[in-house]
């Protein structure tokens, strides 16, 4: 198998850090091992190395012209290479290619992080090779035995692979439809596109969506999820389902499921949705010439809340993701929520950053397909679509041990439908006198809590229209000059 780098490159440590390339004059098979071990280990997660044999160095830099390596002396070396490495547990084997360079013939040992790791080895290869061992890693340019604190972050490192990026052992090479990588990579623009013929192996690898030995090659979840017809056959309920309520009975409810490769699901649930959820309104006010134009939703929103969704979801966990879609709003929940150190105040006011990512591979993909932006770009995306059609703002909801996440899309007030609340609607002055009333008794409450005494699930667009007009009329305010600010309540004007 062919370097992913030119061995000139790899001298000149062009692209590839130092720290990430170790020389070896010659084979040393205690010293290889230790740091075969320890790019395996990648505990830094910067993606393994390169050992290079043949080559001396000094301090950290290739001598140039290099020593190589006696031609009759490689396949007994690379024989070597395979028995030692069946000493390392779990089994690592890494790449090895036999180079030639400006005439001298060197091996180029390419280790890329394992997907078995933490691996150990013998701490001496000859003496006690089958019960003494230990855990190697790299610190900066060097291979050292993992202390117990080093330990300990490198199994918390190994469990925390993420699971589009893992080897899928109940699938097969076959189960990669080279149809589905052929049409993506042209859609993306890729120069593989000019080079895929028969061999999809050979793409694959190079595409970084296939592992295990060269002798057994297998997909990877990212490869199932994009490239095979039928995610679901692998990951259950790896779908989007799409329901719309149009009253609490489910009487006359309408739904529609979306399967196949992600981006295909996805594309086809929004155009779906574009189709039959989305309205516009054009409303001719006395006060100006322009009309005002507005949408039920903002389409803009939905398609960043419904790709926000795949990207982020588990696929570990059997649910599909659901749009759901009643009088007064659309809401898309998906499994699970974000991580615990995401605030209640940070969901309220729409602050969700991440420090990590649960997909980073769809995250790529979806990227690619011009499907997803940058980073913690959604989010944002959806509070100004929202803003930007005079919708109200978006809400945030996870439970307190992060088991799910819903973001609700009001509808906007110009499409709000009459609201009854214990068998009649309250009258504008009902709701109005109702609001001045709780505030006059709790002395200030956010709109949420406002929502939940007056009987509300949530805040229709009749009290957000109360909350503004007495806002104009001076007779309430907020308690924080910033509308949005952490723990917002409004209050009584005095």
């Amino acid at each position: 198998m062919p370097l992913p780098i030119s061995v000139g490159k790899l001298l000149g440590q062009q692209i590839v850090e130092s720290s990430r390339i170790d020389y070896k004059e010659g084979w040393n098979p205690e010293s290889i091992i230790h740091t075969i071990c320890a790019f395996a280990n990648d505990i830094d997660n910067i993606g393994g190395g390169y050992i290079v044999i043949g080559v001396e160095e000094q301090n950290g830099k290739p001598i140039i012209p290099v020593k190589g390596l006696l031609r009759d002396s490689i396949d007994d070396i690379n024989k070597d290479i395979v028995n030692k490495c069946n000493l390392i547990e779990p089994r690592y084997v890494p790449v090895v290619s036999h180079e030639i360079y400006e005439g001298k013939d060197i091996l180029v040992l390419w280790v890329p992080g394992g997907d078995a790791r933490p691996y150990k080895c013998p701490v001496g290869i000859y003496k006690n090779a089958k019960t003494d061992k230990a855990y190697y890693i790299r610190k900066a340019s060097n291979t050292i035995k993992a202390n117990a604190s080093e330990e300990k972050q490198l199994f918390s490192v190994s469990e925390n692979i993420p699971f589009d990026d893992r080897v899928n052992n109940q699938a097969e090479l076959e189960d990669i439809d080279p149809y589905l990588v052929s049409g993506f990579l042209n859609n993306v623009g890729s120069s593989l596109a000019k080079t895929f013929k028969n061999n999809l192996e050979e793409i694959a690898l190079q595409m970084g969506i296939v592992g295990g030995p060269a002798e057994y090659r297998l997909p990877k979840n990212i490869a199932l999820m994009f490239f095979n017809q039928s995610p679901d056959r692998f990951f259950p309920y790896a779908q989007i389902d799409f329901v719309d309520k149009p009253n609490p009975s489910g009487e006359n409810m309408t739904e529609a499921v979306f399967k196949g490769p992600l981006d295909k699901q996805l594309t086809s649930a929004l155009q779906f949705i574009r189709g039959y959820v989305i309205k516009e309104r054009i409303m001719k006010l006395d006060t100006q010439a322009e009309a005002i134009r507005f949408f039920n939703f903002p389409y803009a929103a939905i398609e960043e809340a419904l790709v926000n969704a795949v990207y982020h979801k588990s696929y570990e966990i059997r649910e599909p993701i659901t749009v759901t879609l009643t009088p007064d709003c659309l809401e898309i929940k998906s499994f699970p929520g974000p991580d615990r150190y995401i605030t209640d105040d940070d969901l309220q006011n729409g602050h969700i950053v991440g420090q990590r990512y649960r997909n980073r591979r769809i995250g790529d993909y979806l990227k690619e397909l011009r499907l997803a932006e940058g980073r913690n770009t959604g989010i944002a995306k959806i509070i100004s679509a929202m803003e930007s059609n005079g919708s109200p703002f978006p809400v945030f909801i996870s439970d307190n041990e992060r088991c799910h996440f819903s973001v609700v899309l009001p509808i906007h007030p110009g499409f709000a439908p009459e609201k009854e609340e214990n068998g009649r609607r309250r009258s504008d002055a009902e709701l109005r006198n109702d609001v001045l009333s709780l505030l006059a008794d709790e002395g200030k409450l956010s709109v949420s809590e406002l929502s939940s005494k007056l009987g509300y699930q949530m805040p229709p667009s009749s009290l957000r229209a109360v909350i503004k007009n007495l806002m104009a009329q001076g007779r309430i305010e907020y308690t924080e000059s910033s509308k949005r600010a952490p723990n917002q309540k409004i209050r009584l004007r005095i």
